[in-house]
C-alpha cells in the first residue's frame, strides 16, 4: 500500500465493493523459499468477512502448510501519467492506479464444498452476462463434473483487514488533475478508466 495518506482515504466499504466487483486477484502466502502467488477468482461473502476461492490441486499454495497468513491483492485500472500533462513546471512522471489488499488467514475447506463454490462463482459471473442464458453445471454430461472437481480444491480467506490505495493525483492541484484527466481520456481503456475515476473525486 502506498504510504501517502492522500491516496488512502477510501472507506472499507468502498474498498470491499471494488474487490467484490472485480472478483479476481493475486493470492499470496509465505513459502519455504519465499512468497507463493496464484491468480484466482474469488467470491466475497455477504458480510465481506470471507473470500471463497479454489486452487488447482497441484498449486504450491494448496500444498503449503495451512491455515496460514495470506493476502489477496485486487488491482483495477492503471495508467502512466506524463509530467507534461499537468501544465506546471518541475513535475515528474508517475503511475495512477487502484489496488485493494485483503489480509487474513487462508484455510482449506472440505472437498464436499467444491461443487457449491463453483456453482456460486459461476452464477455470480454468468449474471453479469445477461441477457445470455446462464451456464449451469447441470449442463455437464453425467460424471464429468465430479471428475473435474477432483482437480481443484476449495479454500477460504478469513479477512482480518482491508486496505486500499486509490492513487488518482489527489496530491496535485485541481487544475493539474483536470489537465492530466483530459489527456488520459484520449488514451487506451486503462487510461480512460483512470480518467473516469479522477473525474469522480
Amino acid at each position: 500500500m502506498h504510504p501517502n495518506p492522500a491516496f488512502r482515504g477510501a472507506a472499507d466499504e468502498q474498498n470491499l465493493a471494488f474487490a467484490r466487483a472485480r472478483g479476481f486477484g493475486v493470492l499470496s502466502v509465505n513459502g519455504p523459499e519465499g512468497p507463493l502467488a496464484a491468480h484466482v477468482p474469488f467470491l466475497l461473502s455477504e458480510d465481506s468477512t470471507v473470500a471463497e476461492l479454489h486452487l488447482a490441486r497441484s498449486n504450491a499454495i494448496a500444498r503449503a502448510g495451512l491455515p496460514a497468513p495470506a493476502v489477496m491483492i485486487v488491482t483495477g485500472p492503471d495508467a502512466y501519467i506524463s509530467p507534461d500533462w499537468y501544465g506546471a513546471e518541475d513535475q515528474v512522471p508517475t503511475w495512477n492506479y487502484v489496488a485493494v489488499h485483503l489480509r487474513g488467514v487462508l484455510e482449506p475447506l472440505p472437498q464436499e464444498a467444491m461443487r457449491g463454490h463453483v456453482d456460486a462463482l459461476s452464477a455470480e459471473h454468468e449474471a453479469r452476462l445477461l441477457p445470455k442464458k446462464p451456464w449451469v453445471s447441470d449442463k455437464m454430461s453425467e460424471g464429468v463434473m465430479p471428475r473435474m472437481m477432483r482437480m481443484i480444491l476449495p479454500f477460504r480467506l478469513r479477512i482480518r483487514s482491508v486496505a486500499g490505495t486509490w492513487k488518482l493525483n489527489q496530491n496535485k492541484t485541481p487544475e493539474m488533475r483536470a489537465a492530466a484527466t483530459d489527456r488520459l481520456a484520449e488514451g487506451d481503456a486503462g487510461s480512460q478508466a483512470i480518467a473516469a475515476l479522477m473525474r469522480g473525486l
